[in-house]
């Protein structure tokens, strides 16, 4: 496994100098949360490497607490620029370098108490909900290409807007997305196309997708699915049915889902108060927040303050 590893580092070993060279870099290490760090590193030389992606799926069954899924990515020949405020580089002003070409470093780990949430009520049928479930019984190492999918993806972690609590909101959900798309190097046979037919249409997955963003922009003020639907001219029963087919879980559990992640962040980073997290995130009383964090978690909102 080891060696399958180095063979992601050694595509950028020869580009990559020294630390101060690293020109963004962003790590989240919240206990019982998504551990992740991203790393753009400058690139002295021209770099020809195929981008890459790495699964790790560790198992060992006699310590099943210390299983975990790891995401690897390597990207390559991105442009980065510290002067945000000019948008072309025909003239560049006094002291500027101009755009400088990248190495984009991410690595995401999901350990099993993690991923538990997602697979523990499911019906595990394939290898996807196997792995999430951590009942395939071998460790391995995937290497996969990367498609347009992640690489949109990996590109909003890097090119996005936001900040402070926000920030949080989004990069947790992209991660999610990633892990997704991620998944999909273990299918066998290519799918293509929908389930739900309504899908093939654009506008429509594009309205699956607003409505996503909305529940994020919404993370503290919860939404119905009418309120929903309208907000992005789709009817319930299209909204729910294709949000699981995209994002593979249901509107209410994604939103909980990232409300809890958002949960954490707050009390372990930001360490507030128990009273001021329920409040910020909508809930009508401490209990009934402390209780849905117990149930997503498996702690007490109190044993994240540090």
């Amino acid at each position: 496994m080891q060696q399958v590893f180095d063979i992601l580092k050694l595509s950028i070993k020869d580009a990559i100098e020294p630390s101060t060279d690293i020109l963004y870099q962003k790590e989240q290490d919240i206990p019982g949360s998504i551990k992740y760090h991203i790393r753009r590193y400058y690139t002295r030389h021209p770099l020809i490497s195929d981008d890459s992606g790495m699964m790790v799926y560790h198992y060992d069954a006699n310590r099943q607490e210390n299983n975990y899924l790891e995401l690897h990515f390597c990207i390559t020949g991105n442009k980065y620029c510290y002067e945000k405020s000019c948008k072309f580089c025909e003239k560049q002003p006094t002291n500027c370098d101009g755009e400088q070409i990248t190495a984009d470093v991410f690595t995401f780990h999901f350990s099993s108490t993690f991923l538990h949430q997602f697979t523990h009520n499911v019906k595990l049928s394939n290898r996807k909900d196997e792995v999430l479930a951590f009942k395939h019984p071998n460790a391995f190492t995937k290497i996969f290409p990367i498609c347009n999918k992640k690489r949109n993806v990996l590109d909003a972690l890097l090119n996005h807007s936001y900040s402070g609590a926000l920030e949080n909101i989004f990069i947790n959900a992209k991660i999610h997305e990633l892990l997704l798309y991620s998944l999909d190097c273990l299918v066998d046979e290519k799918e293509e196309g929908f389930s739900c037919k309504f899908l093939e249409d654009e506008r429509s997955r594009q309205a699956i997708y607003d409505a996503r963003d909305i529940l994020l922009k919404n993370i503290g003020n919860p939404l119905t699915i009418r309120e929903l639907s309208r907000k992005v001219a789709i009817n319930e029963c299209y909204l729910k049915k294709g949000f699981k087919e995209i994002f593979s879980t249901t509107i209410f559990d994604f939103y909980q889902q990232q409300r809890m992640e958002h949960a954490k962040y707050l009390l372990y980073e930001k360490s507030l108060s128990v009273t001021d997290v329920s409040s910020l995130l909508g809930y009508s009383s401490i209990s009934h927040f402390s209780a849905a964090f117990k149930k997503h978690t498996g702690l007490k909102p109190c044993e994240l303050l540090k």
